[in-house]
């Protein structure tokens, strides 16, 4: 009978392992099993000493019945999963960690013993893929990489056991008294101009890992009695799965701990060592689903417009994510009565001074720190270090167009009766490609790529996990500035926080009263630069975003830089100059040469001067508070005020004037330009394709909807 059991649960358990279960082999594996499973130990020993004590203290005699039995029976079991879940937690676990570090160090000993004495080829192979020395550790550099993948490739069978490659980053300080002993040794000492290097490198460094959110590690002691003392290395080392650094290191070479070595591990990788979350599952669905109606559309799309070349009367909303309708559409310009072209000029240089400001930042880990960060506080480097003000180019553009675009064509009262539709349709219009990232970066952009550095994309990943929907709702800048989803989509929260704002401003400006309108705009304006300037005094905050500790440089991000009242002074100033363009739409005025040449060379030195003074705090030895609070309050105004006069001289004929990588990369200028040329053309295809396939299909929906609602409030009138 016992043998019959058993042979018939081999047979359950092997076809339900092969792939021949059916429905029995899903039921069994549903994740509502796997906590009592793993209780299941604590509840078969907890559970009939329950019962006995129960029973033996019972005073009433039970009467027997088959409801009777299952409701004890659950009652013990619930009872019991209680008992042995606590057990479980405070006992089993302790004691199975325990077991597991001991059985893992010994037979961590093993592995290093058995390829010490019968696997010089396998010990070898951890050995290469391991660090060295970092070069150039006279221009900055404390990194080494060692060989990522060669690491995590190592498998082989020794001995019974597995040999797993295990890739591990670890931070080796050299002030330590072993080590000073060694760099006090003749043969390293350094030239003054050496000393000179490290003396500035020190005091760059701080600044160092401000802008780029680097935690200090406390490795940097002034006291030192050598510039080589105060440096900390950031080194890759290969093990074992089994092992930690330490113990190979110390199997491998010396016992570090007699030599009072401290060595501490950051972190360690193992092959497939992501797991799968549920933003995969919903992005793999989306995405898929995205995917086929893309294809679905398209192929309706084609037959009409070649094949049968009939046209259904349907085709609009069963062609809207068709990729040829939409790539036609994309590339396919008709200028309206009064265009804006450089309006396009502006955007799309402001949008290539935005991926050359963030290539540079990307450059952080380049063989070269030093080097690269004596360069950028050089005013050689205004053209890249500057970049930060070009957002404020677009917030100058989005309060420009919001009046251009709605001046002459809406009452202020159909703008308030309409004032769903004005919101509805710029957060529609913005949903689609912002969903898509967001959903992108929660899910796949954790298994597209690897790398030794990937450690760095932990916190983004996690971060859209747990904060999508503030980004969505567009309040990440309130809410969780320094835990941002997707970095820069704090830009998006204050552009839409903006656009929600401006109807109070808007409403008199659709007037069609001229100096209600005139009115409105520049109280408003000077209402927001003078509090945004008293709030900047108040608060005394640097003026960029290279700020002398980490501390400080968050309080500056949170606080000013995606501050919404800090950032409006460009926004309405654009909405100042959407009204000038209004006014003289369709007309021409003539400008005397003079002034002209004067406004124009006023408004190129205001450019200017802002691009030179962006990066000021950047300078060695820049301490001045007053300058600060002065850039951050009239700074983004007056840069708009210049882009506004660029963009009407243009408009009315006056703008004649005008015409995952495992390699550390080593910081040039011509490196810089390729890799930013490179970034933005793999940066444009993909915006083309999201562009096609996400962004159009629902713009067209967006405005299908909108139009249908419109026709039904004018109905109603």
């Amino acid at each position: 009978m016992r043998p019959a059991w058993a042979l018939g649960l081999g047979w359950l358990k092997f076809a339900c392992a092969k792939g021949y279960g059916g429905p029995i082999n899903w039921f069994l594996s549903l994740s509502i099993w796997k906590l009592p499973a793993r209780l299941s130990y604590a509840v078969y020993l907890v559970h009939f000493t329950l019962i006995l004590a129960v029973n033996s203290s019972s005073s009433v005699q039970s009467f027997f019945s088959v409801p009777k039995l299952i409701f004890d029976a659950s009652a013990f079991l619930f009872i019991t999963t209680i008992i042995a879940f606590v057990i479980t937690v405070t006992i089993d676990a302790p004691f199975s960690t325990l077991t597991k570090l001991l059985l893992i160090k010994e037979l961590c000993q093993r592995k290093l013993s058995s390829m010490k004495v019968n696997n010089t080829v396998l010990m070898m192979r951890f050995l290469d893929a391991s660090a060295r020395i970092p070069r150039a550790i006279l221009l900055g550099n404390t990194l080494d990489l060692g060989n990522y993948h060669q690491c995590l490739n190592i498998l082989e069978y020794v001995e019974d056991m597995n040999v797993q490659g295990k890739y591990c980053m670890v931070h080796v300080s050299l002030n330590q008294s072993t080590l000073m002993l060694f760099l006090e040794r003749p043969f390293v000492d350094l030239e003054k101009d050496d000393f000179n290097r490290f003396t500035i490198y020190e005091r760059l460094e701080k600044r160092l890992q401000a802008v780029f959110g680097m935690q200090s590690h406390d490795t940097r002691i002034s006291s030192g009695r050598t510039p080589l003392s105060n440096i900390n290395l950031r080194l890759a080392i290969c093990v074992p799965e089994s092992c930690t650094p330490r113990e190979a290191v110390e199997a491998l070479f010396f016992n570090i701990t007699e030599y009072n070595i401290n060595l501490e591990e950051q972190f360690c990788r193992l092959p497939n060592d992501k797991p799968w979350a549920p933003s995969d599952y919903i992005a793999i669905i989306i995405f898929s689903s995205i995917l086929f109606i893309v294809t679905l559309s398209t192929c309706f799309d084609v037959w009409n417009a070649f094949i049968s070349k009939k046209d259904t009367g349907i085709r609009t909303i069963y062609s809207c994510f068709s990729v040829y309708t939409n790539t036609r559409r994309l590339v396919t310009f008709k200028p309206g009565a009064e265009p804006l072209h450089c309006i396009d000029g502006i955007r799309a240089l402001a949008m290539f001074w935005v991926v050359l400001g963030h290539t540079f930042l990307s450059m952080i880990s380049s063989v070269n720190v030093l080097e690269t960060f004596q360069w950028a506080t050089t005013t050689r480097a205004m053209w890249v270090t500057s970049a930060t003000i070009t957002v404020d180019t677009f917030f100058m553009l989005s309060g420009l167009l919001i009046v251009y675009s709605t001046a002459g064509k809406l009452s202020s009262m159909q703008l308030l009766k309409n004032i769903h539709l004005f919101y509805l349709n710029r957060l529609l219009r913005m949903f689609p490609i912002l969903a898509a990232m967001i959903l992108y970066e929660a899910s796949f952009l954790n298994r597209v790529l690897d790398g030794p550095k990937w450690n760095d994309m932990v916190t983004p990943i996690l971060n859209c996990r747990q904060y999508w929907w503030s980004a969505l709702l567009h309040i990440q800048n309130l809410y969780n500035p320094l835990h941002a989803c997707l970095a820069v989509s704090w830009y998006l929260s204050v552009d839409v926080q903006l656009h929600i704002l401006s109807p109070i401003i808007l409403v008199w400006v659709l007037t069609g009263k001229k100096n209600i309108a005139w009115t409105a705009l520049i109280a408003g304006f000077l209402i927001t630069l003078v509090a945004a300037s008293i709030y900047n005094f108040i608060n005394d905050f640097g003026s960029g975003l290279f700020a002398n500790n980490v501390h400080e440089l968050e309080r500056y991000f949170a606080y000013y830089y995606s501050n919404t009242l800090t950032r409006a002074s460009p926004f309405l100033v654009g909405m100042i100059f959407g009204y000038i363009l209004h006014l003289c739409k369709g007309k021409y005025p003539h400008i005397p040469k003079a002034i002209l040449l004067t406004t124009w060379t006023f408004a190129l030195l205001v450019l200017a001067g802002v691009i030179y003074c962006v990066p000021l705090n950047f300078r060695d030895g820049w301490d001045n508070q007053l300058a600060d609070n002065l850039l951050n309050s009239y700074m983004r105004p007056a840069w708009a005020l210049g882009l506004g006069w660029l963009i009407f001289a243009c408009v009315k004929g006056y703008g004649a004037m005008n015409s995952s990588s495992s390699v550390q990369p080593y910081f040039s200028i011509p490196k810089l330009i390729f890799d930013t040329t490179a970034f933005l053309f793999i940066t444009t295809i993909i915006a083309f394709v999201v562009t096609v396939t996400i962004d159009a299909p629902f713009a067209t929906l967006t405005k299908l909807l909108l139009t249908k609602d419109n026709r039904k409030t004018n109905n109603k009138k």
